[in-house]
């Protein structure tokens, strides 16, 4: 693939990959099996290492994940990427078996309250130095950090992430820690690319990790991913990028594949047009799903509520369909109508109130019923 120009941001090194200073894009995806399944995780990352990743993402929510990571690591070479979730202080048991770690500033609130934000990053950065790892600070749209939220405008959700990002840099700058990416991600490739463009005007010497949250099910979620990285990157903007789309397990390599082909097309000078009323009628966002998913049930629940709000197609109507507890209860408060599932159920939400709890088969009827709600008589 030519080699395009970059922004002139700093190199950090994630094992044998090193991102910025001028570096090829690397790409990346995250192993969406449970983590504790072991057999499982490791044929995930066989199958992202044969579509070619350079790095590959592992969640980690508990001690029993962190010994399999320990399991994992040993029987692959690609560089590992852990994402932490609320428990930051799991850094500790993870930071020696992989080559970076990602935290997300809004989940440091969630674990030791009453300890100042400033401390926790401290010891995130300390386990970070004390191992050789990368740190990637992920904020996302979904689980801003609380502080940030109120000091903004309520039509204002870039602000925010923004305002976010720019203090754990400062933070971890404080700290003499430069070893690091940031990332600022949405479901609106457009609010992804503002975002980014701020951000890389204001610390164009950091890293930037592109991707479209929940982006969805091809073709569209490569459409939206697409349209926020052709005008990135070929402003010089991103050193790493994550095609997020929701595909079975088997098919998660897809992500590597069209991530390259997006690339090379940029660089080859091969754009898209982006149609004028882009995202006028349904609108549906998918998360593509990780080890946090507690029902493999979602993939198909994601494909089934593309099948029968088809009828519904040229209305502008946002459905957000979450796969976990993490990020499902926030990330659809934004929507028309969002669901988030359970192990056992789908929690159907209109707007942020909770409308109900349904079976997995049970709540594609429901859902249909609150569509034709929205439908203009």
């Amino acid at each position: 693939m030519p080699v395009m120009p970059r922004n002139p941001t700093r190199a950090v090194r994630i094992g044998a990959v090193t991102i910025g200073g001028g570096n090829p894009i690397a790409v990346q995806s995250m192993a969406a099996t449970r983590t504790q399944d072991i057999a499982a995780t490791l044929r995930q990352v066989r199958l992202l290492e044969e579509a070619g990743a350079d790095i590959i993402r592992i969640a980690v929510d508990s001690r029993a994940d962190t010994e399999a990571l320990a399991q994992i690591a040993a029987q692959t070479d690609t560089a590992l990427s852990v994402d932490l979730q609320e428990n930051y202080r799991l850094v500790a048991q993870v930071a020696p078996h992989v080559e970076k770690v990602r935290y997300n500033p809004g989940h440091l609130y969630h674990h030791e309250k009453d300890r100042p934000i400033a401390d926790k990053v401290a010891y995130i950065a300390e386990q970070a130095q004390r191992h050789d790892c990368a740190l990637r600070v992920g904020v996302n749209c979904g689980s801003v950090d609380p502080d940030k939220i109120g000091r903004f405008p309520d039509d204002d959700s870039i602000s925010p992430m923004l305002a976010s990002a720019l203090e754990h840099c400062q933070m971890l700058d404080e700290l003499g820690f430069h070893r690091y990416c940031v990332s600022l991600k949405d479901s609106d490739p457009t609010k992804v690319v503002q975002a980014n463009q701020r951000f890389a005007q204001q610390r164009p010497d950091v890293p930037l990790h592109l991707g479209v949250t929940e982006a969805g099910m091809p073709p569209d979620g490569i459409i939206k991913t697409r349209i926020a990285f052709e005008q990135l990157i070929a402003a010089g903007i991103g050193d790493t990028i994550r095609v997020s789309l929701t595909l079975p397990f088997d098919d998660k390599g897809q992500e590597i594949h069209v991530g390259r082909q997006i690339l090379d097309d940029i660089a080859s000078g091969r754009f898209r047009s982006v149609p004028k009323d882009l995202g006028q009628g349904l609108n549906i966002i998918s998360c593509p799903s990780c080890s946090r998913v507690e029902n493999e049930a979602f993939i198909d629940l994601a494909h089934n509520v593309r099948a029968v709000t088809e009828y519904a197609k040229k209305h502008a109507i946002t459905i957000a369909v979450m796969g976990c507890r993490v990020n499902g209860p926030g990330e659809t408060d934004d929507a028309d109508l969002g669901l988030w599932c359970a192990p056992t159920f789908v929690n159907l939400k209109r707007g942020p109130q909770l409308i109900g709890r349904f079976s997995y088969t049970e709540v594609l009827e429901r859902l249909k019923e609150e569509v034709d709600r929205l439908i203009p008589a």
